[in-house]
């Protein structure tokens, strides 16, 4: 697989923010890391996109800095629209939904300029939300997400026409949308044939969601597979973990989690009858009364990959390796991108923050080049100096 960090970890929302933090954190992690390459997985804001779909000399900017920076690009995370680090996110992270033309226009504009900016002979992959929010949710909205897809999927045909360069969308299935899970994101898909016939929209793995849903990686992604899906994108996070939440200790550590820009969605594990008791955020599963406490709960906070909280919390780590080991025994797993994603950095206690942002993000990618090293290239985006 192709290894990089994905930049949503950055405030940038404007082309000269991009590259900014290119220079003052991408080429530094590289170095960091020791590696004589490095990938990112590029967050482009709507309206950098629009301008990098338009622009040409705006491109040419970019791929200079990626180039000065020692930094390759291909895969770009189209989920978040706008604002990805405004004081308050939450639900705004859903919108504008697929049934919107935005949402079209905007993941178009991500296509088009990754297509020109992909190195020559590589594939480019775009992650995007599963649909939207689950509230209000309806058939006719089922139906013009479906029409909204199709048009990008044309889209995709012409650039690869123009351009000569492929671009598969992944579909992120995430707990509380309306596509929560990997059954939930195989089932619409394969409703849908025709979104799937060529093979440009499969799923984009994420392996912090995947822990929150308690699902058994293999299962999830012989799923996919058996279902003729293409997994296009893995996300390289691991979720916090609660193995005991009915100490006091354990709820005191978690409440240290609970904060006001992200969503952190909490599941608890199955019960005896497969049941799975759900919260929409931390907070509600903290104050409930009733919330069971005699089984362990995944929280939705991207933790980074090289770090095992304190006692009496832990992370998913075990879930990222067997998922990257059941993509790489998965038809065309080895063409997966790797994507490591811990956008959460600015929002986690102080007892996981690292001495800077470069020396953290570093710190997990050379845990990815070793724990994860049967996975990923040894050349281009990972060679090792």
């Amino acid at each position: 697989m192709r290894l990089s960090y994905c930049t949503n970890v950055h405030p940038a929302e404007d082309l000269d923010g991009i590259i900014a933090q290119l220079r003052a954190h991408s080429g530094p992690v590289r170095r960091e890391a020791g590696l004589d390459r490095l990938g990112v997985g590029l967050w482009l804001p709507v309206g950098a996109a629009a301008l990098l779909a338009r622009d040409p000399a705006a491109r040419a900017r970019l791929a200079a800095a990626l180039d000065e920076e020692g930094l390759e690009l291909r895969t770009v995370n189209g989920f978040p629209y706008r604002g990805f680090h405004d004081e308050v996110v939450k639900l705004r992270v859903y919108q504008p939904d697929w049934t919107r033309s935005e949402r079209l226009e905007f993941t178009k504009d991500c296509a088009t300029a990754l297509a020109h900016l992909l190195p020559a002979g590589e594939e480019g992959s775009i992650s995007t939300l599963p649909l939207g929010w689950r509230h209000g949710w309806s058939d006719a909205d089922d139906e013009a997400a479906e029409r909204a897809m199709l048009e990008l999927i044309e889209h995709l045909v012409e650039l690869e026409r123009t351009t000569g360069r492929t671009v598969r969308i992944a579909i992120e299935p995430e707990p509380g949308c309306i596509l929560d899970d990997v059954e939930d994101v195989v089932s619409w898909l394969s409703a849908r044939p025709r979104l799937i016939a060529d093979g440009r929209i499969g799923v984009c793995l994420d392996a912090c969601h995947l822990a929150v849903s308690f699902a058994d990686p293999q299962r999830a992604v012989a799923r996919i597979a058996d279902a003729g899906i293409r997994i296009v994108k893995v996300q390289a996070s691991a979720a916090l973990e609660v193995p005991d939440p009915s100490s006091a200790e354990s709820r005191a550590a978690l409440a240290a989690f609970a904060e006001d820009r992200y969503l952190h969605q909490v599941r608890a594990a199955p019960d005896p009858a497969g049941a799975v008791r759900a919260a929409d955020d931390l907070g509600e599963a903290l104050s409930a009364s009733a919330w069971p406490v005699d089984r362990p709960w995944r929280v939705h906070v991207h933790i980074p990959l090289h770090v095992t909280p304190e006692a009496p919390l832990s992370s998913t780590q075990d879930v990222l390796r067997e998922a990257v080991d059941a993509v790489l025994r998965a038809p065309g797993g080895r063409d997966a991108h790797l994507d490591i994603e811990t956008y959460t950095w600015s929002v986690l206690p102080a007892s996981l923050q690292p001495t800077s942002l470069v020396a953290g993000i570093a710190s997990e990618v050379r845990w990815a080049v070793r724990e994860l090293d049967h996975a990923t290239t040894p050349t281009g985006s990972v060679a090792r100096s």
